[in-house]
């Protein structure tokens, strides 16, 4: 199964997660009995951070070729930043002195 949202500035449905069976020999490693089936899903982060950046590839938001520019440049990457409500509020404070 696969979870999708529709995308009404980009006019198309993008994919937000999906679901399937684990494979047997993943399952062996952990240690499970053969013959166990196990299903997973989850939401995807990665996706709607490629369409607010601008990312075309999915290899630059994860891994080796991660841009820290970006990260550097854009605080919904980094938990040491303000955002959101705390950066609007912030800048309230600030227009006001």
């Amino acid at each position: 199964m696969e979870i999708f949202s529709y995308h009404e500035g980009l006019g198309k449905w993008l994919e937000l997660g999906n679901s399937g069976m684990f494979r047997p020999e993943m399952l062996r490693s952990l240690g499970l009995e053969e013959g166990v089936q196990v299903a997973g899903f989850g939401l995807s982060l990665e996706r709607p951070t490629m369409f607010k950046y601008d990312v075309s590839n999915i290899r630059e938001l994860l891994g080796h070729e991660v841009d820290l520019g970006m990260i550097a440049r854009n605080p919904a990457c980094r938990l040491d930043k303000k955002m959101g409500r705390e950066a609007l509020q912030r800048s309230e404070a600030v227009d006001e002195i």
